[in-house]
Order: structure tokens, then sequence, then C-alpha cells
């Protein structure tokens, strides 16, 4: 793919996406408008499918869906309600965690720069830059396994992991695209560019795409 190239694949593939279900951060997003249950769902979704997700969050926000409320719970009551997120222990620390950093340092509300969520426990650069761009609608670049595969399989980035495909998109990626690069590369992900075998002959921007590693294809 030409550089040049990035603003018409990313139409056609905004085309695409509409059509499939949007990960579950991004339905509490659309529901909430809530940067706390935003903060909380990215955390229950790390290596977590996304119907496990959808109903751990379900689950704990219907008993608790503040900072205050959080606290008010045992860790058993919140491993209970978000059983079986992968890593459900750990989480549950770094829930409650979390809301009590919220609430004796920032009266109950989510930080909106991507430093100060950076120091919140269980919180990496992954979820401090979703949480940015889908609750806070300001400019970040979320690189999960999925925009991290996808850049590089186009040719757009050439980079070994995560963190190096956010920085390099950064520096190339358009700003304009920045808040919404990985709500669609997400679902493409997920449903067409798969990481074995995609599915290429359903892939609206094949032609467009080198497919950099890709040793079999649908």
């Amino acid at each position: 793919m030409q550089d040049h190239q990035i603003d018409l694949i990313l139409t056609i593939l905004s085309q695409l996406v509409s059509s499939f279900k949007p990960p579950v951060v991004g339905v509490v997003a659309e529901e909430t408008n809530d940067p706390f249950l935003i903060l909380i769902s990215c955390i229950l979704s790390l290596r977590t499918r996304d119907a496990t997700t959808g109903a751990a969050s379900a689950r704990l926000f219907e008993i608790a869906d503040r900072p205050d409320k959080i606290l008010q719970l045992t860790e058993k009551q919140i491993t209970k309600a978000i059983y079986p997120v992968s890593f459900y222990r750990n989480k549950t620390k770094s829930i409650l965690a979390i809301a009590k950093i919220l609430q004796e340092k920032f009266s109950g509300q989510v930080p909106d720069d991507l430093d100060t969520l950076l120091t919140l426990p269980g919180v990496g650069r992954k979820t401090a830059n979703l949480v940015v761009s889908v609750a806070f609608k300001k400019p970040a670049i979320c690189v999960d396994i999925h925009v991290h595969r996808i850049s590089n399989r186009w040719a757009y980035i050439k980079t070994k992991k995560p963190d190096e495909s956010e920085m390099a998109l950064r520096k190339k990626l358009p700003m304009k695209h920045w808040i919404t690069y990985n709500d669609l590369l997400v679902p493409f992900g997920q449903y067409v560019c798969t990481p074995l075998s995609p599915f290429c002959s359903r892939c609206p921007i094949s032609d467009y795409c080198p497919k950099v590693d890709v040793q079999k294809h649908r």
C-alpha cells in the first residue's frame, strides 16, 4: 500500500465495518459516554473475548458503576461479577486500586491525559490511548494486536511490537485518523483480516495490500 492511499483505504474500511458488530468498549462508550465505565471495560477486555467482556461489564456495572460504589464492594464480589474474564483476580485488584485513586486524587473523575492514565494500576498504553480517544474524543492512537498486525501487513509501517507501532503511526498517520483508526482496524481484523488465513477474497482493499508475511489466505 502506498502511503498516499491511506485516506482511501480508511474510507473503504469505514463502509465495510459499519455492518460489523462493534467491539464491546465501543458499545459501552456509545451507550453510556461515561469515561469510568469505558476505562473499566477496557481493563476487563484485555486478553478476553468481547462476548465475555460484555457480560462481565454488565454484571459489574449493575452493582457498581462509579468509583465510590466500587469501593463499597469486596474483592470477592467484584471477582464474582467479572469472572471468567482472563486474569480476573489481578483485574479485581486493579479495579479496586483504580477506584481508590480516582476517588482520593481526582474526585472520582477519570483523567483525560495519557501520562496520568498510565500511572493507574493495570493501565498500559493500549488502554490509556483507547480511553483518551474513545471517552474524551482526543487524538490518540490505540494499538492492539489487530492494529499492529494489519498496519504491518499493509506495509504502512514496519515494526515488531505494538508499542513500536504506536510510535511509528504517530509519526506517519494523519492526525485526523488517530481517533478512528482502532475503531476501524479492530473489527476488520476480527472478521476479515484475521491473523491466520485472512479472507482476502472478500476484502475490498485486497488489491492495495501487499499482504506482508501472509502465508495463506482465503
